[in-house]
C-alpha cells in the first residue's frame, strides 16, 4: 500500500477502530465463528478419533496437547497477528519480506487445489443427505447383484465332497465380502472404476451435487465476509448441536461403553508414548486440524480491527478446535460400539478413518437404529455444515488476494469475483466426479495437503523470525494488543525460533523417509499417477524461487544491495491506516523513528537498520 492510498484510507476510519475502505467484520462474533468454522472441519470428526484409539487411547492426548502448545497455537498466533497487523491477505502480507512473497502465492495455489477436491467431499455429503430421506435407508440391505455381494464361497469341485465337508481347499475360491454400506458407497454413490487408469463417464448425480455445493458456497460469499459472516451463525454452531444429540443417543445404546473404552481406553497404553510415530501423528493432526499455512487464518484475520486482542482469539480458536475433536470422538465411538455389539465383532473391526468412517462405517451403524433416517439426516447435514465452513475460508483466500492486488478495479466487484471463482473451480472439479473420481480426490489430498503446507509453514517461521526479526515482529504485535512483560514473550520466542521449526522439520523428514505411494483400499496407483502427485507439489512450491528471483532481478544496485532490498520490508509496510502507524511507522521511510537506508526513488524497497534484521548493510 503506497502512502497515498493509506492516507486516503485513514479518512474512512470510524470510532470502531476499523477501515470502512477495505471492510471489517460486522462484529467480533462473526469473526470468531468464521475462524472456528474454518479450523473445525471434517478431519475433527473422521480422523482424530481414529488416531486416538490407534495411538494408545487416552495416552494420545499427552502428545496431542503438547504439540498444540509448542506448534499449533504459536503458528496460529503468528499467522493471525500478521494478517491483522497489515490488513492484507496471504500474498500482500509478504511486503514484510518481498523475497518470500512466493510463499503467499504457494498458499493461494494450495487453497485452489484443496478447494477443488474439498467441495467434492461436500458433494458426497449432499448425496447421502438426500438419500437419507428414504425408509429403510438404501445402504441397510444389499439390493445389488454382483460378485462383491456374495457371502458364500464358490465351489469348483465335486458337490458331494462339499456336502460331506471334505472339499479340498484348492477347489474353493474366496470372494471378498462387502457389507451393504460398502456396496452402496462403491457401486451406487461412486460407481467406482478399477483404478486411476479407467476414468469412465461423469457420475451425474455427484456432478449435480457438486454444482449445488458450489452454489451454496457462492451464495454465502456473494458479498464477501459481510454475507458469510451471517451464514456462520448457523453453519458453525449446528455441528455442535448434532454432536450433542448423537452423543446422548449413542450413550443410551447397548455396547456404547465398549466403543468409548476403545476410543479413550479404560487402561490407556502409556507405552505407546515411546513410539516416535505417535508423536508424529499428534503433531500432524494438530497442524492439519488448525488449517495452518493455507492462507485462511491470515485472510480472515486481515478483516479484524487493528486493536483486536488477537492473542486471546488465537488461544480460544485453538482450544475450541481441539476440544471439538475430543468431543466428536465420544459421539462417533459410542455408536460404533453399538454397531460392534450388533455384529458381535470387536470395535477394532468396525472402526475406520476418513471416507471409510464417514460414508461406510457410521452410516451402517446409523441404519441399525430406530428411526434411522432421522439420525442419518442429522449426521450428513452436520458433515455438510462442517465442510462448508472450511470451504468459505478457502475461497475467501482467493478473493481476498485478488481484491488486495487490484483494489481500485475489483473492490466493487466482490460478488462477481466470488461467483467467477466458484464457477471455475466447479469445472476443474468435474474429473473428481467421474468413476475414477475418488482416486483423484485421494491423490490430491495426499500430495497437496501434505508436504507443501509443512514446507510453507517452515518458511513462514524462518522469514519472519530470522530475517524480518523476531523482536521486531513482537513490537508489531504489541502495537495491537499492548505491551506485555518480557516473561510473556519468553515462551513464544522459544516456540517461534526453535521448537516449532524443529517439529516441522522433524515431520517433513519423517514423512519423506516413510513415504509410500498412495492407494485407495487395495487399489494401487500407477507410476504416472504418483508422478503427477509430485508434479502437483512442484507446481505449488515452484512459485517460491520464481518470485524470489523475479524480485531480486527487479531490485536496484549491486547484488548485495539487491539481496538486502528484497530481505527488507517495502516502503509503506505497516498498519493499513495512518491513524494506527504511531511513531514506529510514522513515515514510509522510517521504522521505529530511525531513518532507513533509501534506495533510488523508483525502487519501493527499504533497508531497515533494525538490529534484528540479519541482512543489514
Amino acid at each position: 500500500i503506497k502512502n497515498g492510498d493509506r492516507k486516503r484510507s485513514s479518512s474512512h476510519v470510524g470510532s470502531n477502530d476499523g477501515s470502512m475502505d477495505r471492510g471489517n467484520w460486522t462484529n467480533k462474533t462473526e469473526y470468531m465463528l468464521s475462524m472456528i468454522g474454518y479450523a473445525v472441519g471434517l478431519g475433527n470428526v473422521w480422523r482424530f478419533p481414529y488416531l486416538a484409539y490407534k495411538n494408545g487411547g487416552g495416552a494420545f492426548l499427552i502428545p496431542y496437547f503438547i504439540m498444540l502448545a509448542v506448534a499449533g497455537i504459536p503458528i496460529f498466533f503468528m499467522e493471525s497477528s500478521l494478517g491483522q497487523f497489515c490488513s492484507q491477505g496471504p500474498v500482500n502480507v509478504w511486503r514484510i519480506l518481498p523475497i518470500f512473497q512466493g510463499v503467499g502465492v504457494a498458499m493461494v495455489v494450495v487453497s485452489t487445489l484443496v478447494g477443488i477436491y474439498y467441495n467434492v467431499i461436500i458433494a458426497y455429503s449432499l448425496y447421502y443427505l438426500f438419500a437419507s430421506f428414504q425408509f429403510p435407508l438404501p445402504w441397510k440391505v444389499c439390493n445389488i447383484t454382483t460378485a462383491a455381494s456374495w457371502s458364500e464361497p464358490i465351489l469348483t469341485g465335486n458337490m458331494t465332497l462339499w456336502e460331506n465337508h471334505t472339499c479340498p481347499e484348492k477347489d474353493i475360491i474366496s470372494i471378498p465380502i462387502q457389507s451393504p454400506s460398502e456396496q452402496y458407497w462403491d457401486l451406487v454413490t461412486l460407481q467406482r472404476s478399477s483404478g486411476l487408469d479407467e476414468t469412465g463417464p461423469v457420475v451425474w448425480h455427484l456432478a449435480l451435487c457438486l454444482l449445488l455445493g458450489w452454489l451454496l458456497v457462492a451464495a454465502a460469499l456473494y458479498k464477501g465476509i459481510q454475507s458469510s459472516g451471517k451464514v456462520v451463525y448457523f453453519t458453525a454452531t449446528f455441528p455442535y448441536v448434532v454432536l450433542l444429540i448423537l452423543l446422548i443417543r449413542g450413550l443410551t445404546l447397548e455396547g456404547a461403553r465398549d466403543g468409548i473404552e476403545f476410543y479413550i481406553g479404560s487402561k490407556s497404553n502409556l507405552t505407546k508414548l515411546a513410539e516416535s510415530e505417535v508423536w508424529r501423528d499428534a503433531a500432524t493432526q494438530i497442524f492439519y486440524s488448525l488449517s495452518l499455512a493455507g492462507g485462511g487464518v491470515t485472510a480472515l484475520s486481515s478483516y479484524n480491527k487493528f486493536h483486536n486482542n488477537v492473542f486471546k482469539d488465537a488461544l480460544t480458536v485453538c482450544l475450541t478446535n481441539c476440544g471439538t475433536s475430543l468431543f466428536a470422538g465420544f459421539a462417533i465411538f459410542s455408536i460404533l460400539g453399538h454397531m460392534a455389539h450388533v455384529y458381535g465383532k470387536p470395535v477394532s473391526e468396525v472402526a475406520q478413518a476418513g471416507f471409510g468412517l464417514a460414508f461406510i462405517a457410521y452410516p451402517d451403524a446409523l441404519s441399525k437404529l430406530p428411526i434411522s433416517p432421522l439420525w442419518s439426516i442429522l449426521f450428513f447435514f452436520m458433515l455438510l455444515t462442517l465442510g462448508l465452513d472450511s470451504q468459505f475460508a478457502g475461497i475467501e483466500v482467493l478473493s481476498t488476494c485478488l481484491v488486495d492486488a487490484f483494489p481500485e478495479t475489483l473492490k466493487s466487484k466482490r460478488s462477481i469475483i466470488s461467483m467467477g471463482i466458484c464457477s471455475i473451480l466447479f469445472l476443474l472439479g468435474l474429473p473428481c466426479v467421474t468413476q475414477a473420481g475418488i482416486y483423484w480426490v485421494t491423490l490430491m489430498d495426499q500430495f497437496c495437503a501434505g508436504f507443501v503446507i509443512l514446507f510453507v509453514a517452515l518458511l513462514e517461521l524462518v522469514g519472519i523470525f530470522y530475517i524480518y526479526g523476531g523482536n521486531r515482529f513482537i513490537k508489531d504485535i504489541e502495537m495491537m494488543i499492548g505491551t506485555r512483560h518480557s516473561i510473556f514473550w519468553l515462551w513464544w520466542r522459544a516456540c517461534w525460533f526453535f521448537i516449532s521449526p524443529a517439529i516441522i522439520t522433524m515431520i517433513l523428514v519423517w514423512s519423506w523417509l516413510t513415504f509410500r505411494p498412495p492407494s485407495y483400499g487395495t487399489v494401487q496407483y500407477p507410476a504416472w499417477g504418483v508422478a503427477l502427485g509430485w508434479c502437483m507439489i512442484t507446481f505449488c512450491l515452484i512459485w517460491i524461487p520464481l518470485v524470489a528471483v523475479w524480485k531480486i532481478f527487479h531490485a536496484q544496485g549491486n547484488p548485495w544491495k539487491r539481496l538486502c532490498a528484497v530481505c527488507s520490508p517495502v516502503e509503506g509496510w505497516g498498519p493499513y491506516l495512518d491513524v494506527h502507524r504511531g511513531e514506529r511507522y510514522a513515515d514510509g521511510g522510517q521504522v521505529d523513528g530511525k531513518n532507513s537506508v533509501q534506495l533510488p526513488e523508483h525502487n519501493h524497497y527499504q533497508m531497515s537498520k533494525q538490529p534484528n534484521t540479519p541482512l543489514t548493510p
